[in-house]
């Protein structure tokens, strides 16, 4: 049997309103959208590997001060909206020193070559890492192909070098109990590819304060290392050279502020801490251009902001929580959240896909279809945990549009956290992630300025400013046009999800469990819907409010008509 499909009068809804601000704003965006300041912002930040308080991560963070002041944005000096455009640096001591690497070699005695180098691996020195004496360590390397401590009790490791294919991290206890000077060890995931990319290392970290060092091996130099082991006694001559002092975490904020209702705001953040270009250099990149361009067109007249836009950047999850906890008046006026983090891969050597990760919805709990968790994983979403608003699929239209536009791949993927968006989420306010995986040079030391693409970062910098534009200055044409287009994508998740129940059904699978993930999805976008009606800037009419029942109507009856079906 055929199940009848309400769209003809949905069709229609869409085509009420020749008026499109979002059309409007994709032409200043797209206009106005300098990617190669972007690019060069980009490519001044990943030159340094970053951690809060450190040499780069400072200088990436007065490197955005400055262009935020050529932009026109001055310094706050009382409060964010003392001026249409300010800026502040939020500057607060640390409870632990900052590190930062200078140089590192791994020599073979006897060989002329390093075995590897920090020159071309910055990544082989975690973070925490102390330093050898000046003219380095020289000491035999014993590799342990057996880790477990019955073995290790076996061998005499004072004054020794460990080296195993497991993280250091996890032998720096033995290490340091039997004596041993350092360990070198091996992690790299499968996604990374590492038998292809040889030369690759994925940043990690270690206890701080340790007497033993540790260094990280690629696959190259391990099995290099590895096999001259196998071969007889081996010496190595270590020299590491870091620094670890006192120093203060930076965070820099900015604001456009709105002429309505400045206490509403949307917030844009990218975090600044990671060595990598992509991660998250292209963040910092794409966002300073963002504001660049914001400060132009409303300086120009050509934008007039109702709400207030935040440009924040700082350490991960960390700055973005304290900026939503530590003021809860604020935090009540912010109604968006988006994270730009890896948003500038060079997909065709990458290997990854723009990515825009949805809020909680029931994707996240029943992944099916065409949908997919990423090699990130899946969190442990729960139906308590589902978070039912228009944001997602607002932006995902978006995105789209520009996808179109300019022939850019765009997909999505369900929930699973780990960046700057979680922080919103955990304080119930809508927040997505601008994002790129699987990325098989992620986390590594080849995640450098050849692996960017200025092009990406100009889709994601125009989509973001485009849905950011649209929201802030929201009226009821928008939002009644964002019902329709909710409404829209509500039906037409429905049809997918009947027509996996109906294949899950007849290949064996509880009717009532598929009528119960039909009815979670139905509830999801009625409650979405609701959403719509906080929007608009004014709310002068019920117009909202009515289109919002009759889609819910819609959502409903076809709901009923595909329950009845599922048998």
């Amino acid at each position: 049997m055929k199940i009848k499909i309400l769209f003809p009068m949905l069709l229609a809804g869409l085509s009420s309103y020749a008026q499109n601000t979002t059309d409007q704003y994709f032409k200043l965006t797209r206009n106005g959208f300098n990617e190669k300041n972007a690019y060069e912002t980009t490519a001044f930040v990943e030159k340094f590997f970053r951690v809060p308080g450190n040499t780069g991560f400072n200088a990436s963070i007065h490197h955005v001060e400055n262009i935020l002041k050529k932009a026109g944005f001055v310094e706050q000096k009382l409060n964010e909206l003392e001026a249409p455009l300010t800026y502040r640096i939020e500057k607060r001591p640390m409870k632990n020193n900052t590190w930062e690497p200078i140089d590192a070699n791994i020599d073979i005695v006897g060989e002329t070559q390093p075995l590897i180098s920090f020159k071309t691996n910055r990544n082989m020195i975690p973070i925490n890492c102390g330093s050898t004496p000046t003219d380095g360590v020289t000491a035999e390397v014993v590799f342990l192909p057996q880790t477990t401590p019955a073995e290790l009790e076996k061998l005499d490791l004072k004054g020794k070098i460990l080296f195993s294919e497991n993280h250091p991290s996890r032998l720096l206890a033995i290490a340091s109990k039997a004596g041993a000077i350092g360990v070198l060890g091996y992690a790299m995931p499968k996604y990374t590819q590492p038998e292809v990319h040889q030369t690759s290392i994925q940043f990690g970290s270690m206890k701080a304060n340790s007497e033993v060092w540790t260094l990280l091996l690629s696959y190259g130099a391990k099995e290099k290392l590895k096999s001259a082991c196998l071969k007889g006694a081996t010496k190595l001559k270590i020299n590491i050279q870091t620094k670890i002092y006192p120093s203060e975490e930076l965070t820099i904020v900015a604001n456009v502020k709105g002429n309505v209702k400045a206490d509403e705001r949307f917030v844009f953040s990218a975090h600044v801490q990671e060595p990598g270009a992509n991660d998250n250099a292209s963040g910092v990149g794409t966002l300073a251009e963002m504001a660049r361009l914001t400060a132009e067109l409303y300086r120009s007249k050509k934008i007039t902001p109702q709400r207030t836009l935040t440009f924040l950047l700082g350490d991960e999850i960390v700055s973005t929580r304290r900026y939503i906890t530590e003021d809860t008046a604020r935090a009540k006026g912010i109604m968006w959240g988006m994270s730009l983090d890896m948003v500038g891969e060079d997909t065709k050597k990458t290997g990854g896909s723009f990515l825009i990760e949805k809020m909680p919805d029931p994707s996240a709990i029943w992944t099916r279809g065409t949908d997919k968790h990423t090699e990130w994983g899946a969190g442990d979403v729960k139906e308590k945990d589902l978070f039912p608003h228009y944001f997602n699929d607002f932006i995902f239209d978006i995105c789209k549009a520009q996808g179109k536009f300019a022939n850019w791949t765009v997909n999505y993927n369900p929930f699973e956290g780990g960046s700057d968006h979680t922080p919103f989420l955990q304080n119930k306010i809508p927040g997505l992630l601008m994002w790129h995986f699987t990325d098989v040079f992620y986390h590594t030391d080849n995640d450098r300025i050849d692996k960017v693409s200025a092009i990406e970062m100009k889709n994601v910098g125009i989509s973001g400013l485009t849905a950011a534009y649209t929201l802030i200055s929201a009226d009821e044409n928008t939002a009644t046009k964002t019902v329709s287009q909710v409404k829209l994508d509500g039906l037409t998740r429905l049809k997918t999800e009947f027509e996996l129940s109906k294949k899950a059904i007849s290949a064996g699978k509880s009717a009532a469990e598929e009528k119960h993930i039909l009815e979670v999805w139905s509830k999801w976008y009625i409650d979405a819907l609701a959403t719509i009606n906080k929007m608009p800037v004014k709310a002068e009419t019920t117009r909202v409010g009515s289109a919002i029942k009759f889609a819910t109507n819609e959502i409903e009856k076809q709901t009923k008509l595909y329950l009845e079906e599922l048998k």
